[in-house]
């Protein structure tokens, strides 16, 4: 009987665990149970769970009262409503996604037809009939070179300033204030290895479009690239046999020419710190090169008398006679014109398809009186406002020049003559031609032919002020 009894004493148990059949019946009961068995981190679907019976029942008698609350009339009613409100809404859309275009795309019509002129060369702003004399008091004088400036570049935003000097120094100025922000210290001719500058008379500088990279060229035969934001030196390129006279990085890119008295024109990569290739062809030293955006380059070949175009990717060149010196300067003006001067006291505009020059303006800086002998005064520093029609001219004549290009670039007209004693070896527009930079110096960048005495080793920053506000941007063709 106790055992009896202890059989009936597990029963209860027994029918406890077999109240599972309960949990299988659908409903609010069930799952609570379910989802204690599941992992706390599953993710559940809002699809995962059967909806009650009873639930969806009474949801479907509620969307069927109100279909019934709601008449036929009223329906269309709200239907014509939304339409409307959908219809009003996809025009204000149409309406501002048109005008958003319609900006953009006349902006880039306009640039295009400006960058399909400027590579045509036929980009010529007409600002020079605005600029006006500038105050000699409003020029500003920055020294902190012991020898002459022989060369100068200005930063592609206008802020800062690099000048390099004969005493192998080189100073990155602000233009703003004035300061200098970097003094990079001439050395010793030999110490090349051991100083991080130049061991001899800087001779040529050129500075990327971007802003990134400055290059300087020395007589030693070396041309050193630096961090321009830091002034910090990064590499040296050597293969010149005598002294570098020209560089020019090409106009959006990191290609660098270089030119050097030993009458060749050498191609490196600056990103690559790597040499390409040597074009040869002028006669004797070359003195002066320019670049634009083109693969290509222009050189002044000294007393050889010629100015050649170097095309590069056809290893060939156009050469150009017209100056009866020696031809110390040149610059582009657009892609299809330059500037040149010679010490015969010409200056000269050249188009690229002619050989020829389109104008030759003799004794442009008059005449002087050297050891009893009247002989022009030298053209020591040519420079051009891109895309426009305003040129500058140095010598050691006291004076910097500024000069209107007629239309078609046939006809060259004297300005303005702006104070500046010394000789001018390098001149550069900022790139708005609100500022006109002059590298000064007792003597000429290349020689130590005369000495002006009551000249000062400085950069002079002239202000060019507008008779009336700047002129937007037109261009003319000028073939």
């Amino acid at each position: 009987m106790a055992a009896a009894g202890g059989r009936r004493a597990k029963g209860p148990r027994g029918a406890v665990g077999r109240r599972r059949p309960r949990a299988a019946v659908p409903g609010a009961e069930g799952r609570p149970r379910a989802a204690a068995g599941r992992r706390v981190d599953e993710e559940v679907s809002s699809d995962s769970e059967p909806e009650s019976p009873r639930l969806g029942r009474r949801r479907r008698e509620a969307a069927a009262e109100e279909e019934v609350e709601e008449t036929p009339q009223e329906k269309k009613l709200r239907l014509a409503k939304l339409y409307l409100e959908q219809l009003r809404q996809h025009e204000e859309e149409q309406a501002a996604a048109e005008e958003e275009e319609t900006e953009p795309a006349d902006l880039i019509g306009d640039r295009l037809k400006e960058d399909v002129l400027e590579q045509k060369g036929r980009l010529q702003r007409p600002v020079a009939k605005d600029v006006q004399l500038p105050d000699p008091a409003s020029i500003r004088v920055l020294r902190g070179h012991q020898l002459p400036v022989t060369c100068l570049v200005i930063s592609p935003d206008d802020r800062f300033i690099f000048s390099a000097s004969k005493d192998g120094s080189l100073i990155k100025w602000e233009v703003e204030s004035g300061k200098r922000l970097c003094v990079v210290p001439g050395g010793k001719k030999g110490t090349e290895e051991r100083h991080m500058g130049h061991a001899s008379q800087v001779l040529c500088m050129a500075i990327s479009s971007d802003g990134k990279y400055l290059a300087t060229g020395d007589r030693n035969k070396l041309i050193m690239i630096w961090d321009a934001a830091t002034c910090k030196r990064l590499h040296i390129f050597t293969g010149h046999h005598d002294a570098v006279s020209g560089l020019s990085f090409r106009k959006g890119t990191h290609q660098l020419y270089s030119a050097s008295h030993d009458r060749c024109v050498k191609v490196w990569n600056v990103a690559e710190n790597a040499y390409m290739e040597t074009l040869y062809g002028h006669q004797d030293v070359i003195t002066g090169l320019d670049s634009l955006s083109r693969e290509c380059c222009v050189t002044a070949g000294g007393r050889d008398g010629t100015v050649r175009l170097w095309k590069i990717p056809e290893e060939s060149q156009l050469v150009f006679y017209g100056h009866q010196g020696s031809i110390d300067c040149i610059q582009l003006i657009n892609e299809e014109h330059m500037v040149s001067g010679a010490d015969d006291g010409s200056v000269a505009l050249w188009g690229l398809t002619k050989k020829k020059p389109l104008v030759l303006a003799r004794q442009a800086h008059g005449m002087q009186d050297a050891q009893g002998l009247q002989q022009p005064y030298w053209i020591s520093a040519v420079a051009a406002l891109r895309n426009s029609d305003l040129l500058a001219t140095g010598s050691h004549s006291a004076s910097v020049k500024l000069w209107k290009c007629g239309e078609g670039f046939r006809k060259l007209e004297p300005l303005w003559d702006i104070p500046v004693v010394g000789f001018v070896n390098s001149l550069k527009f900022s790139a708005a031609g609100d500022f006109l930079v002059a590298g000064v110096g007792q003597e000429h960048r290349l020689g130590r032919w005369w000495r002006v005495k009551e000249a000062k080793n400085s950069i002079c920053i002239i202000p060019l002020q507008r008779s009336t506000a700047a002129p937007s941007p037109n261009a003319s063709d000028s073939s």
